[in-house]
């Protein structure tokens, strides 16, 4: 049977981080998890907040688990619990794309640098002569 996957992402406050967020509540959000039947969970820190994923076997649980109210309370005292809280279905994070991404525009229209040719190099050989050998010479 398919997992039905669902995240928690927690991000940093102005006040507070979400790494605090996580040591005093992560007791908490697991043990409610397993308590409504989670079958995986884990937890990912990241330079922006944390991520909290969980994984149930029927769809129906997750609004029964948000609905706790050690949950709820949990959530409510989220470092910026306005603009800091994002609950969606799926996993999240690093989790990819569902869809590949489009290419993006070429900077400055494509165009490529123009071919400049370069100054040939010139080279000088140097001569020299046969050093005179003594060979044959007597004295």
């Amino acid at each position: 049977m398919a997992r039905n996957w669902w995240s928690i992402e927690i991000l940093d406050g102005p006040h507070s981080s979400a790494a605090r967020w996580r040591d005093a509540y992560q007791e908490t959000m697991v043990s409610a998890a397993v308590s409504f039947g989670a079958k995986e969970w884990s937890w990912h820190v990241f330079g922006w907040g944390v991520l909290f994923e969980i994984a149930f076997e029927s769809e129906e649980t997750w609004p029964e688990f948000l609905a706790l109210p050690a949950v709820r309370a949990a959530l409510d005292t989220a470092p910026d619990p306005v603009n800091g809280l994002l609950i969606y279905r799926g996993r999240g994070g690093s989790a990819g794309r569902v869809q590949p991404r489009r290419p993006r525009p070429t900077a400055g229209a494509g165009a490529a640098p123009i071919p400049r040719e370069e100054s040939p190099t010139r080279l000088t050989l140097a001569t020299t002569e046969p050093a005179p050998t003594t060979a044959g010479l007597r004295a």
